[in-house]
C-alpha cells in the first residue's frame, strides 16, 4: 500500500482534507482575500490526490469543488429565500444541489488528471488538469467563471500577470505555485529535488513580479467626468407598479446636479417600465443630457417587435447606442427547461426570468464619440465579453446586487469587476442600484466608491489610456493554443500505449 506523509492511498482522511480545503478555500477571496489560504488549499488538494485510484482521485477533487461552491456561493441563498418566495429548507436544498452540480467540473478535472497526467511530471499534470477544468466552466451551458483561482491574487504580485494573461492565466499560474509548493513538501530527504522546486515557484513569484513593472497603455492627457448613480431601491418593491413613479423621481432628482458632466450611470434597470412605455419620460430625460452635454447610461427593460424582452441599457443625450445584454443568468433571466420548472416554485419564477440573449455582434455605445466597453451585471464576471470591444474609451458595468443582500456575493462581484480593468488596461466606472459603485483605476485599485446600501451620488473623473495590453489584443488564445497542443501529446501518447498493449 502506497504511503505518503504517513497516509495510505486509501486513507478516508484524505478525502476529509479535500472536503476541508474545498470550504475554506473561498476565504481567498473577496470580501476576505485571504490569499494564502488558496495556496495552501488548492496545494493541499494536489498532496492528497498524489496517490490513489482513479475513482478515489475523482472523488476528492468532487469533494473539494462541492465545498468550494457551498460555502463560495451560498450567497444564492438569499435570493432564493428572501426574493423567490422560498422556505428556508427549500432554499438550502437548491444551494446544495447546486454545489454538487458545479462540483462535477471538478471530479472530471480529477478524472483526467489521475487517468492520463499523474506521472513523473504529476505537477504539470495537475496544473493543465486545472486549466482545463476552468476553460470548461468558463464557458459550458452558457459558462459559470465564478470563484475563478486567480481572482484570489488580484491584490498580489501575482496580479501582474492579469495585463498578459488574464485572470485565467493568473489563474493557472496559481495552480502552479501550489503545485510545485506540494511538490516540495513531498520530498522526504532529497534536498535537490526540493531546492530546484522552491526556485521554481520563485521564478514564478519573480516573473510575475517583473511583469507587473511592464507598461502596455499611457494616458493620453484627456479626461472625463463621470458620474454613478446609486439610487438604493429596495428589491422587495422595486417592481411593483406603486413604485414606479417614485423610481422615476428619485433617478431624476438625484441626477440633477450631474447635468453637464461627461457621462452619467444609472443602474441596471434602473428604470423599470419597458421602453415604449417610458418613452415621454425618455425624451425629457434626453432633452435634459442633450442640452447639458452630457450622456446618460441607464438600464431599462427592452422589447422588440415580436415581443421578446432584452435586459438593456441605452445611451441618452450626447451619447448614442443601445446594448442588450449577451449572456444571461440562469434562473434569474432565463428559463433552461422552462416546460418543466416554469412555475414549480417561486424561486422558477423571478421577475425577468423570460428574457432573451442579445446578439453576440453590437455595436458599441458611444460617449464623447469613443466607444464604451458595456456590461450588464453578470456579464462582466465574461472576461472575452469586456475585451470585445476593441480600444475603449472606458469599461462601464450596471448592475443590481440587491438580489443578494448583505452577502458576500456582491463582494465577490466588485472583485471580479476589478480585473476587468486590469486585463484591458481601462478605468471602469461601476454603477448599482445598492452597491458597491465604484471608480477603478487601470491597476484594479478602487479610487471612488459608495458603500452598500446608501444612495448616492459618485463623482469621479477617468484618464483616457491609449495602447492595447496583450490581453486585450490576444484574450486566451495564446494559453489556449498551448492547452491544445498538451491535449494532442496526451491524446497521441495514449493511443501509442494502447496500441503497444
Amino acid at each position: 500500500m502506497k504511503r505518503i506523509h504517513g497516509l495510505s492511498a486509501d486513507s478516508p482522511w484524505r478525502e476529509v482534507a479535500a472536503t476541508v480545503a474545498g470550504l475554506a478555500m473561498p476565504l481567498a477571496f473577496a470580501p476576505f482575500s485571504y490569499w494564502p489560504v488558496a495556496l495552501f488549499a488548492v496545494g493541499l488538494l494536489a498532496v492528497v490526490t498524489r496517490v490513489g485510484t482513479v475513482r478515489r482521485t475523482a472523488a476528492r477533487f468532487y469533494l473539494f469543488g462541492a465545498g468550494l461552491f457551498l460555502t463560495g456561493v451560498s450567497w444564492v441563498y438569499v435570493s432564493i429565500t428572501v426574493y423567490g418566495g422560498t422556505g428556508a429548507l427549500v432554499g438550502g436544498l437548491l444551494v446544495v444541489l447546486m454545489a454538487l452540480g458545479l462540483a462535477l467540473f471538478l471530479g472530471l478535472q480529477g478524472y483526467v488528471y489521475a487517468r492520463f497526467l499523474r506521472g513523473w511530471l504529476w505537477p504539470a499534470g495537475f496544473v493543465f488538469a486545472f486549466a482545463l477544468q476552468e476553460w470548461l466552466r468558463g464557458w459550458l451551458l452558457t459558462g459559470f467563471p465564478w470563484l475563478w483561482l486567480g481572482y484570489a491574487y488580484t491584490d498580489t504580485w501575482l496580479a501582474g500577470l492579469g495585463p498578459v494573461v488574464g485572470v485565467y492565466g493568473m489563474g493557472v499560474a496559481a495552480a502552479g505555485l501550489s503545485a510545485l509548493l506540494a511538490c516540495a513538501a513531498l520530498y522526504r530527504g532529497q534536498w535537490a529535488g526540493r531546492a530546484l522546486t522552491l526556485g521554481c515557484v520563485a521564478g514564478i513569484a519573480c516573473g510575475a513580479w517583473g511583469v507587473g513593472k511592464l507598461r502596455f497603455v499611457e494616458p493620453t492627457g484627456e479626461v472625463l467626468t463621470v458620474s454613478a448613480i446609486q439610487g438604493n431601491v429596495d428589491q422587495a418593491v422595486k417592481w411593483e407598479t406603486a413604485s414606479i413613479q417614485p423610481i422615476l423621481h428619485l433617478y431624476r432628482d438625484m441626477s440633477r446636479t450631474e447635468w453637464g458632466r461627461d457621462l452619467v450611470v444609472w443602474p441596471e434597470a434602473a428604470i423599470t417600465l419597458n421602453r415604449e412605455s417610458a418613452e415621454p419620460y425618455l425624451a425629457e430625460t434626453n432633452r435634459r443630457a442633450a442640452l447639458s452635454g452630457t450622456t446618460l447610461v441607464t438600464g431599462i427593460p427592452d422589447r422588440d417587435e415580436s415581443g421578446a424582452y432584452f435586459n438593456a441599457a441605452w445611451a441618452l443625450g450626447a451619447g448614442e447606442g443601445v446594448y442588450l445584454k449577451r449572456r444571461l443568468v440562469p434562473f434569474g433571466e432565463y428559463m433552461p427547461f422552462d416546460g418543466l420548472l416554469r412555475g414549480l416554485i417561486a424561486a422558477f419564477d423571478l421577475p425577468m426570468s423570460g428574457n432573451q440573449a442579445g446578439p453576440a455582434d453590437q455595436p458599441p455605445l458611444r460617449v464623447a464619440g469613443r466607444p464604451l466597453s458595456m456590461a450588464i451585471c453578470y456579464e462582466i464576471v465574461f472576461p472575452g465579453l469586456v475585451r470585445s470591444v476593441k480600444d475603449p474609451a472606458l469599461i462601464v458595468t450596471i448592475s443590481n446586487d440587491t438580489w443578494f443582500g448583505e452577502s458576500i456575493g456582491p463582494k465577490q462581484h466588485m472583485q471580479m469587476a476589478r480585473m476587468r480593468a486590469v486585463e484591458n488596461g481601462r478605468y471602469l466606472l461601476r454603477s448599482t442600484n445598492n452597491g458597491i459603485s465604484a471608480v477603478v483605476d487601470p491597476a484594479g485599485r478602487v479610487i471612488a466608491s459608495i458603500p452598500s446600501f446608501e444612495a448616492g451620488v459618485l463623482r469621479g473623473e477617468v484618464r483616457l489610456m491609449e495602447g492595447r495590453t496583450p490581453y486585450a489584443a490576444l484574450g486566451d488564445w495564446p494559453l489556449l493554443s498551448l492547452l491544445a497542443c498538451v491535449v494532442l501529446v496526451v491524446g497521441f501518447r495514449h493511443v501509442m500505449d494502447l496500441r503497444a498493449k
